[in-house]
């Protein structure tokens, strides 16, 4: 009797242990090192959420471990997607790349290997300055509704994590810019870096004049692709950069205006905030639209596009201001989105131009020898002694084009906002 009676009570701890152990559990990851603890246990479930929280980590991972290392990379994962803008470094690696394209020397083709370095390089330092960004505004963010959800006002990560990963992948960018295409390419990278991360996000909260200086952060990229691809910074490479230029400021006065209840509350200094009217903010953004007009003739005149390009570019740039000049007329949030849309949509489509209207070296050269022609004189009293000269000099200079570079060789590395790079190679 006494026998049955202890097997019974045997029996039902058991099965109590049984159903304990078959309750949902919870991980707790904290420094590599994994304890579960039953979800019954509500204090100490309450207390690991909240360490997990501060900590940048999340709860109810799942109870098996390749589970929870799935989640865990799914979870960090996200949170460097989003530390690093992803959607936006990737137009910044797209005109990034374009440069390098329009850098390539059409008669020895584009180099995919260095294309494909270049853009990688330009992301992970893309990366890392909005990371930078973001780890410099966290307070400013957990003000404003468009930006609380980020990782680093939300809690899903912590700082020290969030500095490590943009450190290193700036470290990681810059450095394979150096080795995989030059030191000018890098020397861009890391200048842009700096000015993006330590000059225009301060600047930010303390003058209008940030959104200049971010402009200027913007026209960098292509000009790193292009000294990627060429080795230096000739006048000719200035098109697309200037066209960045220009381009960001009716950009971000559209989208500073229709943000500026939301810039306001985050503290930050921007140049709608000071025009209760809107009229300044309308007539900046005007301007600088009719200040892309010219670019189209540049690229042709200096032998970047053909002439094509030069009347679609003009078609286009009108198309935008007329958005800009419609915001001038009626300043509200309608004509604004209007304006905002038009410059997303003017981006991709210049880009596109300049790349399917490129001049290509042979053509380049053709269209030499078509203006020399022109302006030969047609006497027929000219001696046959003058026209082998003429005929020997032409072929000297088409042995020499086609070894060297059309492009002017002279380089503008050197000036404003960055005296300290190092001069590019001029050949003699």
């Amino acid at each position: 009797m006494m026998m049955t009676t202890t097997m019974m009570t045997w029996k039902r701890n058991s099965s109590k242990l049984l159903s304990s152990l078959s309750s949902p559990s919870s991980i707790l990851i904290v420094d590599g090192t994994i304890r579960s603890f039953l979800s019954h246990s509500s204090t100490t479930a309450t207390t690991a959420s909240d360490s997990m929280l501060k900590l940048g980590f999340f709860n109810n991972l799942r109870s098996d471990g390749v589970g929870s290392l799935l989640d865990l990379g799914r979870h960090y994962g996200r949170c460097y997607w989003e530390l690093s803008k992803a959607r936006l470094s990737m137009l910044v690696v797209a005109t990034s790349g374009t440069g390098y394209v329009l850098g390539s020397s059409a008669g020895n083709g584009i180099d995919i290997a260095g294309l494909c370095w270049t853009c990688a390089g330009t992301m992970m330092v893309a990366a890392s300055a909005n990371s930078l960004n973001q780890v410099f505004e966290i307070n400013n963010d957990a003000k404003m509704k468009r930006t609380m959800q980020r990782p680093l006002p939300s809690g899903r990560i912590t700082i020290p994590h969030a500095v490590t990963w943009a450190t290193s992948v700036g470290l990681g960018g810059t450095t394979l810019l150096a080795c995989k295409a030059n030191i000018l390419a890098s020397g861009l990278a890391a200048s842009n870096l700096i000015l993006y991360a330590f000059v225009y996000t301060p600047l930010k909260q303390i003058h209008p004049v940030n959104t200049w200086v971010g402009a200027v952060v913007g026209a960098i990229p292509p000009l790193l692709g292009w000294a990627a691809a060429s080795g230096q910074v000739s006048l000719n490479a200035m098109i697309l950069p200037a066209a960045l230029y220009f381009w960001q400021i009716p950009h971000f006065m559209a989208l500073a205006y229709m943000c500026r209840n939301d810039y306001e509350a985050g503290g930050f200094r921007m140049f709608s905030l000071a025009d209760a009217s809107g009229r300044r903010t309308a007539s900046v953004a005007l301007r600088n639209c009719l200040y892309l007009i010219p670019l189209g003739f540049f690229a042709y005149d200096w032998g970047v596009t053909s002439g094509w390009f030069c009347l679609e570019s003009t078609l286009l740039t009108l198309a935008i201001s007329a958005t800009a000049f419609s915001f001038y007329q009626d300043r509200n949030i309608q004509k604004a989105k209007k304006m905002f849309y038009a410059s997303l949509l003017y981006l991709p489509v210049f880009m596109s131009g300049l790349l399917i209207h490129r001049v290509s070296d042979d053509q380049q050269y053709l269209a030499e020898q078509s203006s020399e022609k022109i302006f030969e004189p047609l006497s027929s009293l000219e001696s046959v002694g003058h026209e082998n000269e003429s005929f020997n000099r032409k072929n000297k200079v088409r042995h020499s084009i086609a070894g060297t570079q059309v492009r002017p060789p002279v380089a503008y590395a050197s000036i404003a906002p960055f005296p300290f790079l190092p001069a590019p190679y001029v050949s003699p």
